[in-house]
């Protein structure tokens, strides 16, 4: 009895800590690491082995747990981290060789000859979510956003406030195996008997589109229908909606060049997603298995990319000291690797305490009893909670990756149906935070409340999440 007034009492207060962080908006990377010693710690005291499999002590109580972080970033670098850290060269290569750029005004551009202002709504939603692909920070999309659209939408009429709501949702769920999210949950997966040998690409296009790309195009129209409501009860209230708002942003670089150049490069930063998409293709029509993962697509890409360079750039040598970018890119990345990892140790302390297993025994019950759907209820709920209060959604999807199978494999479901809904509703539930990084630059941006802005945008995201949620609990259970 004792032993479990410990495991409940620690458990509760290391989760509570951490959740405090995260409302707190600071750095949880220390605090999942710190919390995940401790409770390793109480565990040894408690007599119980550290759920670590093939764990080797190092003969110190006071080692081990340190032995634990060195074990998970070994695990972690060896799978899901390397290619965390390769995307993100990727993408900074991208950005320095001015791809990027080119791929927002192939995409932005047309926009401007479109003149319904209520059209416009659902498709730049659509568009922004299709941007997010390149550039997958939300806070950076709307920065661009807001100032290539921005002027256009407000040209053609669209008033202040639903520009700025369509513009803070676009980085929502796009379907994409280069998210860093996806490979951490596909790595995830992989542990699970029904899903071993799972890649990012086998989740994304199997699993995650079969909800996300139908829960986008459900947003676009209640996007379009809410924005119009809304656009009406303001003009019935007399409210302007902030028409001689400024833009405080910087424009975007002009692309200049031939009809080739803008093509390549407009391509080269969803390269690596043709690639992956083309292999899937010949799989599903002929049958044949075209072994690709996404670090190798995204090598090609990389190296593809080179070449266009040296021939765009008549081989100068500035093209090779370039490559720099690609590097410092996967630098930068390392925050999120030592995130995953950071959660990991966190998920042994609490395995090692014993309340999966305690969670496992409780759970027995709801099998079988028509409440499958329980358990993905309440971590949606808690997600919504979290998210909201703290305006970060990928920080607690990463936190939460190490808990899926464990969770489902106590609750008698499958995995896939605590990980799609707990991914999607994280990204969805941050452009309905008043605090969220997005929400407040486009705040900013159009000077106006971002409680107005999540009037705005609270409803299409939450229906999203029904949505999603239903459709997921209806496929997966």
């Amino acid at each position: 009895m004792n032993s479990n007034i410990v495991m409940y009492a620690s458990a509760i207060i290391a989760v509570l800590i951490v959740i405090y962080m995260l409302i707190k908006k600071m750095d949880i990377k220390i605090t999942l690491f710190l919390m995940g010693i401790i409770l390793i710690l109480i565990s040894v005291g408690m007599g119980k082995e550290i759920a670590v499999k093939d764990f080797v002590s190092t003969g110190s109580l006071w080692l081990d747990p340190l032995q634990v972080i060195v074990t998970q970033f070994k695990q972690t670098f060896g799978a899901a981290g390397f290619i965390v850290l390769i995307l993100g060269g990727y993408t900074a290569y991208m950005s320095s060789i001015g791809a990027n750029d080119v791929t927002v005004n192939a995409l932005t551009k047309p926009i401007a000859k479109i003149k319904s202002v209520y059209v416009l709504v659902p498709i730049v939603f659509l568009l922004g979510n299709a941007l997010s692909l390149v550039i997958p920070s939300a806070s950076n999309l709307a920065i661009i956003l807001l100032a290539t659209l921005y002027p256009i939408l407000r040209k053609a009429g669209m008033t202040a406030l639903t520009a700025a709501a369509v513009i803070a949702t676009s980085a929502t769920i796009v379907p994409t195996p280069l998210g860093s999210d996806n490979v951490a949950i596909a790595e995830e997966l992989a542990k699970h008997s029904l899903f071993a040998g799972m890649n990012v690409t086998d989740y994304v296009f199997n699993y995650h589109a079969l909800v996300s790309i139908p829960t986008i195009i459900f947003i676009a129209f209640v996007h379009y229908f809410w924005q119009k409501r809304m656009d009406k009860k303001d003009n019935l209230r007399g409210i302007a909606g902030n028409d001689n708002d400024k833009l405080e942003v910087h424009e975007t670089v002009e692309v200049n060049g031939g009809l080739l150049y803008k093509t390549v490069y407009a391509l080269l930063p969803v390269f690596p997603i043709i690639l992956l998409l083309g292999a899937y293709a010949v799989q599903l029509t002929t049958g044949n298995t075209i072994d690709i993962s996404v670090e190798v697509a995204t090598l090609v890409s990389l190296v593809l990319a080179i070449v266009c360079e040296l021939i765009r750039h008549k081989g100068n040598k500035s093209v090779l000291e370039k490559t720099e970018a690609f590097f410092k890119g996967m630098g930068g990345a390392i925050p999120i690797v030592a995130l995953l990892v950071a959660a990991s140790v966190f998920v042994t302390g609490l395995k090692s305490i014993g309340l999966v297993d305690q969670l496992q025994a409780s759970m027995q019950q709801m099998q079988g009893n028509g409440l499958d759907f329980i358990l993905p209820l309440i971590l949606v709920g808690l997600t919504a909670l979290i998210v909201i209060l703290s305006g970060s959604g990928t920080a607690l999807i990463f936190a939460m990756v190490p808990l899926i199978v464990p969770l489902a494999e106590a609750a008698g479901i499958s995995p896939i149906a605590i990980s799609v809904p707990l991914g999607l509703s994280g990204n969805l539930f941050r452009a309905v935070s008043p605090v969220a990084a997005v929400i407040l630059i486009v705040a900013g941006t159009v000077k106006a409340d971002p409680i107005a802005i999540v009037k705005r945008t609270s409803v299409p995201m939450i229906a999203g999440v029904l949505f999603m949620f239903i459709l997921s609990m209806i496929m997966f259970l």
